[in-house]
């Protein structure tokens, strides 16, 4: 008995030890820092603060230190820009605004981005500024509006930056006031961001015991080797922000409109009008994010009324023409005429491209369309003449022949020559309800 209960004592010994030895290590790495990474680039759009909303929840749930949003931006709208420094303002955690790769941007909107940052920090090579405010696209805006609407960033600006010292309000304000835009360096030298780093590990190192102001305290930023946790964009934020390209919305726009009208020339299917719906649906999603000129929708439909046109016109051709020539000015006016830098552009080669084909696609149900009108009308046994079907039995000089779906009675109409069964045959006439064939290769 004393054996058994020694045995129990030792088997329990090993059965600590061995949660000890498991549970030191977890304890040991929930100690170290988390600190989650978001990238968002290109134009600033609505897809942005779902996935900036789902990188803090991402931030919240996991205790990280901070979120690291890494920017790369020409802009965008000031009412999407506003809600996204709302959301960064008001985050559960610090976050760092890391304008990065070299080469990259914080233009425009994406300045006030940066300077909503609890901190903030620059790859080399890169820059920020030209915060000046334009129109929707991208033109300049009444001097009253301008005055307001300047007047009313700089104040927010002033806002986000007071912290950082009177050098970095000035430069703040001349990036709206003026347009100013400053390098890495530049910006560091002011006091604009805190740090420059080449890399996200180097930005680790320089944030580490760096004191932020979040909420009405100070905080103690601890990045030193601190666990990186990326938050990717999902795959429907992935299609989204595809559909931001103005090609793929001018292709989904043509496709779309032209698919409607395939559907209303011709109802009672449904496959050309949902591809059209579907098309139109994304184009106009598209079209709500990219900034364009709207003037060019009235050229696009003035084309594709001319194209309609030309079908009922008594002469045809001159209609197609115009309409092909609308339907590219009103396509570069749409999406090229734009003036912020760095939004992308409507190649002009897709254009012309597909206005040339959009032509060619209705001139040739133009010349469809006149010939079925100019064909003589078939019908009841007229309409057998010249069919071609093949013998299903020999035809010597009488047999039977497979017409279609029909199954009829048929003459060789050259009795010296049987024709062999499964030959082609084409009805040279119909005598009541005999057909009248002749063998053909």
């Amino acid at each position: 008995m004393g054996r058994l209960n020694w045995v129990r004592l030792v088997v329990l010994g090993l059965f600590l030890w061995a949660w000890l030895g498991t549970a030191s290590p977890m304890q040991a790495q929930s100690d170290v820092p988390v600190v989650v990474t978001v990238r968002l680039e290109g134009a600033l759009n609505p897809i942005w603060q779902e996935t900036l909303k789902r990188a803090m929840r991402v931030a919240e749930d996991r205790g990280a230190e901070a979120l690291i949003l890494q920017l790369d931006t020409p802009g965008g709208q000031i009412d999407v820009m506003n809600r996204l420094v709302q959301q960064i303002r008001n985050s559960p955690m610090p976050v760092v605004v890391y304008v990065s790769p070299a080469g990259a941007m914080a233009a425009s909107a994406g300045a006030m981005l940066t300077l909503a940052g609890h901190a903030s920090a620059m790859a080399p090579e890169t820059s920020i500024g030209a915060a000046s405010p334009v129109g929707g696209q991208g033109e300049d805006i009444g001097e009253t509006m301008e005055s307001k609407v300047k007047e009313i960033l700089k104040a927010s600006a002033r806002g986000l930056t007071l912290r950082r010292g009177e050098t970095a309000v000035r430069l703040a304000e001349e990036m709206i006031e003026n347009a100013r835009a400053v390098s890495a360096n530049e910006a560091v030298e002011n006091g604009l961001v805190d740090v420059i780093a080449s890399d996200l590990p180097t930005l680790l190192r320089k944030l580490d015991g760096l004191s932020v102001e979040f909420g009405d305290s100070r905080r103690t930023l601890n990045t030193a080797g601190a666990i990186v946790v990326e938050v990717p964009l999902t795959f429907m934020e992935q299609v989204l922000v595809v559909l931001a390209n103005p090609n793929l919305v001018f292709l989904l726009l043509s496709i779309g409109v032209q698919a409607i009208l395939i559907e209303l020339s011709s109802p009672g299917g449904w496959v050309a009008g949902f591809i059209g719906a579907v098309c139109i649906t994304f184009a106009v999603f598209g079209l709500g994010i990219l900034p364009v000129n709207w003037f060019g929708i009235i050229f696009l439909v003035m084309a594709f009324i001319l194209f309609v046109l030309d079908i009922q016109s008594p002469t045809h051709g001159a209609l197609t023409a115009a309409g092909v020539a609308s339907f590219i000015v009103g396509a570069l006016v749409l999406f090229n005429s734009p003036n912020i830098p760095g939004t992308p552009r409507v190649s002009v080669p897709l254009v012309v491209g597909t206005g040339v084909t959009i032509g060619m696609v209705f001139f040739a149900a133009v010349a469809f369309a006149l010939r079925a009108q100019r064909a003589p009308v078939r019908i009841g046994q007229e309409a057998l003449t010249g069919q071609v079907g093949y013998a299903r039995s020999d035809i010597n000089p009488v047999g039977n022949v497979q017409l279609g779906s029909e199954l009829w009675t048929a003459e060789n109409a050259d009795p010296a020559t049987p024709i062999p069964r499964g030959s082609r045959v084409e009805v040279v006439r119909v005598e009541g309800i005999r057909l009248i064939v002749r063998r053909v290769n």
